[in-house]
């Protein structure tokens, strides 16, 4: 009798077997655990943030390891969100922060017009993931819903590894299929 409550109390049985690790702040998860996936992932690399600004200070040569991934067929997508729009005006108002919402997306595409020439590196404007980004490294994801008024780094972050069919990983891994079909490509990177 003693050992299912202990197995149970011990191993994850449910849905909740998919999540590696829960972060109470996207800051608070290591720079080790973004590079191993990063560096591990030789199918997919999604990154849906709305300005993914931060990658380019916590990744030291993002530019090279995303041209190297590109390069040896994993596919590379960013979709951010667009600059000029009425949601990042929005997003704005409310974080009330120095370095806006547009100033990191231009910063984030200025760093992607550099790789700009790599077959593999998609680049997209979305608004509809203002309030959540979901990281997709192959089989395993980074996922942080924003909570109101705050940036990115003081939301909370749950890691995600696919272990079966319509869990977690898979249905955020719909959700960023769904918002990267709606995005408009970007063909031009020169910020506005």
């Amino acid at each position: 009798m003693l050992w299912p409550d202990a197995i149970r109390k011990n191993v994850k049985t449910g849905p909740d077997r998919e999540i590696a690790a829960v972060y109470p702040y996207r800051s608070a998860c290591p720079k080790s655990v973004w590079r191993r996936l990063i560096g591990e992932a030789s199918k997919e690399l999604t990154f849906a943030g709305y300005t993914n600004y931060f990658l380019w200070l916590e990744i030291p040569n993002l530019r090279t390891v995303l041209r190297r991934k590109a390069e040896g067929g994993c596919r590379v997508r960013f979709l951010v969100g667009d600059p000029e729009s009425d949601v990042t005006r929005h997003r704005e108002q409310l974080e009330s922060v120095p370095l806006t919402v547009s100033t990191r997306i231009k910063i984030t595409l200025d760093e992607l017009s550099k790789v700009a020439d790599v077959p593999g590196i998609e680049v997209r404007y979305g608004d509809d993931h203002i309030a959540m980004s979901v990281f997709v490294f192959d089989d395993e994801m980074l996922v942080t819903p924003h909570l109101a008024h705050l940036v990115g780094h003081d939301s909370p972050m749950l890691h995600i590894q696919r272990q079966q069919d319509d869990g977690l990983y898979d249905r955020f891994a719909y959700h960023v299929t769904e918002l990267w079909n709606a995005g408009r490509a970007i063909t031009e990177f020169t910020p506005q």
